[in-house]
């Protein structure tokens, strides 16, 4: 208890803390104005430039677009040229100071529109990933002094930043409330019903406030280190502390790119999003030791492994700089070079195959040995209490998966609507299979074996939900319902441990055969839609079928490597530190009742 008090002790500073550093510095909106006919930048420039630098040098995630205008008298075409001249004219100086170029994006030709007088001799430098202007109340009036001209000047920058659309917006709220609902209070119902009816409120416990404290511990430090630019294998520090993603100076948002060029939404959201998908994440792990673990053995393990586990391989699989940095065919390799080590291989992993399912399972697994099994375990028979709830808890699971997995489109767009069909169908598909398979080997189709083959769809379509065509949605239904019923029974025995409530035999199997089938059914020749093989022209190709299936195996075997080695570690740790399992008195007696002084159920 001394430990778990002093991490929460660290968590409540690291907020104060993080209160103070988490305040986004405005962006020095800069406008370079030009003499008539010429594209020299003048020494009045160079002040403006430098503080445009200065800015970009402290926000390592920020962009600027230099946007103008043409004359509306004279040659047409002299004067585009002439435009696009002086854009160049900012951006080589901009280059001069220190900036990257892939971070300075240049106005398409179409977005350019006609100026007068010293408007047409201008270039502004604005933020890319500023944002919408948000309602605020009314400020104070200004005193009388004050120039009008900084506030045009923000009214412009404004308005050439990119607004996220208001229906991708709201969907993306939509889908992050799913996934809330998948993990309170579907996963928990659904663990809680699998369990004796002695540890249901523990299970119900470890769920809550594990989905709880990674949503903290996201907000500190996990999104920053998956999705902020560092290595192939980990991210920065540049969004600690949620640095930059909202500055109460203006009122303004910082921009997340999501799949299409020139489409944003808020990357608040996007974090939130994000966070929800961490948490779930590490409660699925909750499953495999369920009714022995020390309550707070669980907490610090999963701390751990969130840090060392799940935020590296989310980094590795989904990081990349996004569409609108691939501005031309000469940054690409730099862009490339960015990424997380799995992207940049070519992995497809649509909403979290590897990420979510394989990741945990495997963290599962290692638990389930270091910790031991049950006492009794195959001797007494360990009869879920309330498969009632457990149908309730798969019900909500497969709603909630459409926010998981069409949600992952980042856009209320086609992307969305292919996962979302693909989900729905899987699903289906997996239960049929699980039903017929359990029939042919016991005699009869169990209403648990229905609710198991439903999660092991939804597991196996993840990775691959808006990466395949209509019917390979199906078919991986079918062959994730059979696989994950000999993964929780035939493969259950083969590695002999005590997964209590099958997180390896339905989210390890069907995570590893969602990703492998990806890989055979994204190819355009099988109905999918294949992948961008070009980001700078999102020009659509297709790999070969063995070419994408050896990428997707090679991420496969990354995640289980990766994750089997911290989560070893992990426990050891937490094992010498706190211990990991009750007494064998505790066990007996229930967890709901030596770990929390409580009961589900009286009479």
């Amino acid at each position: 208890m001394k430990i778990l008090r002093l991490f929460m002790a660290c968590i409540a500073a690291a907020l104060l803390f993080g209160v103070s550093v988490s305040q986004a510095a405005t962006f020095p909106s800069t406008q370079v104005t030009f003499e008539t006919a010429k594209h020299d930048l003048s020494a009045d420039a160079e002040a403006g430039i430098k503080a445009v630098a200065a800015y970009l040098a402290d926000d390592k995630a920020a962009k600027v677009k230099l946007s103008g205008y043409v004359d509306a008298t004279g040659d047409p075409e002299k004067n585009k040229e002439l435009a696009k001249q002086r854009a160049f004219a900012v951006r080589d100086a901009l280059v001069a100071a220190g900036v990257a170029q892939d971070r300075i994006e240049l106005q398409k030709p179409e977005e350019i529109v006609a100026g007068k007088e010293e408007e047409a001799r201008r270039v502004d430098i604005v933020p890319v990933l500023a944002v919408v202007a948000v309602v605020t109340a009314a400020p104070q009036a200004a005193p009388a002094a004050a120039s009008a001209a900084p506030a045009a000047s923000a009214a412009e920058a404004a308005a050439s930043a990119p607004v996220a659309n208001k229906g991708d917006v709201a969907w993306m709220i939509v889908a992050t409330l799913l996934v809330i609902m998948m993990t309170v209070p579907g996963l928990a119902l659904f663990y809680g019903g699998l369990v004796r009816s002695k540890n249901m409120l523990s299970v119900l416990m470890q769920v809550l406030v594990t989905f709880s404290m990674i949503v903290i511990l996201w907000c500190i430090y996990g999104y920053s280190l998956a999705f902020s630019e560092g290595n192939a294998f980990i991210g920065g520090f540049d969004r600690l502390f949620m640095k930059g993603l909202f500055n109460p100076a203006d009122g303004s948002f910082a921009m997340a790119a999501t799949f299409s060029k020139g489409v944003y939404i808020p990357e608040l959201l996007f974090a939130a999003f994000q966070a929800t998908f961490a948490g779930i994440t590490c409660c699925l792990i909750v499953g495999a030791f369920a009714e022995r673990a020390k309550f707070q053995a669980v907490l610090a393990f999963m701390a751990l492994w969130f840090t060392f586990s799940y935020a590296p391989i989310a980094h590795m699989v989904w990081f990349w700089m996004g569409p609108d940095a691939y501005s031309s065919k000469e940054v690409v390799d730099a862009m490339n070079a960015k990424a997380g080590l799995l992207w940049q291989w070519g992995a497809l992993d649509f909403a979290g195959g590897t990420v979510v399912h394989i990741n945990a399972a495997v963290g599962g697994l290692v638990g389930a040995y270091m910790i031991g099994k049950r006492i009794g375990y195959g001797k007494e028979a360990f009869t879920p209490h309330s498969l009632t709830l457990t149908m309730v808890g798969a019900a909500l699971l497969w709603v909630g998966w459409f926010g998981f997995n069409a949600g992952s489109a980042l856009e209320a767009g086609n992307s969305a609507v292919l996962a979302f069909m693909n989900t729905f169908s899987a699903t289906a598909a997996a239960v049929l299979a699980w039903s017929i398979g359990e029939a042919l080997m016991k005699g009869k189709a169990s209403m648990l074996g229905a609710a198991s083959g439903a999660v092991a769809g939804l597991v196996a379509i993840t990775p691959a939900a808006g990466n395949v065509g209509l019917m390979a949605a199906i078919i991986i239904g079918f062959v994730a319902g059979f696989a994950c019923l000999w993964g929780v029974n035939g493969l259950k025995k083969i590695l002999g441990a005590d997964d209590s409530l099958d997180v390896f035999g339905v989210h390890g199997v069907g995570g590893i055969v969602g990703a492998l089938l990806t890989g055979v059914f994204n190819t355009q020749e099988l109905g999918g839609p294949g992948l961008v093989g070009d980001w700078v022209t999102a020009g659509v190709i297709s790999n070969g079928i063995g070419a994408q299936v050896w990428i997707q195996l090679k991420a496969v075997v990354v995640t289980i490597v990766w994750s089997g080695v911290v989560s070893l570690i992990a426990y050891k740790l937490v094992d010498l530190t706190i211990g990991l399992r009750v007494t064998e008195e505790q066990e007996r007696e229930g967890l709901d009742i030596a770990s929390h002084g409580e009961t589900a159920y009286h009479g």
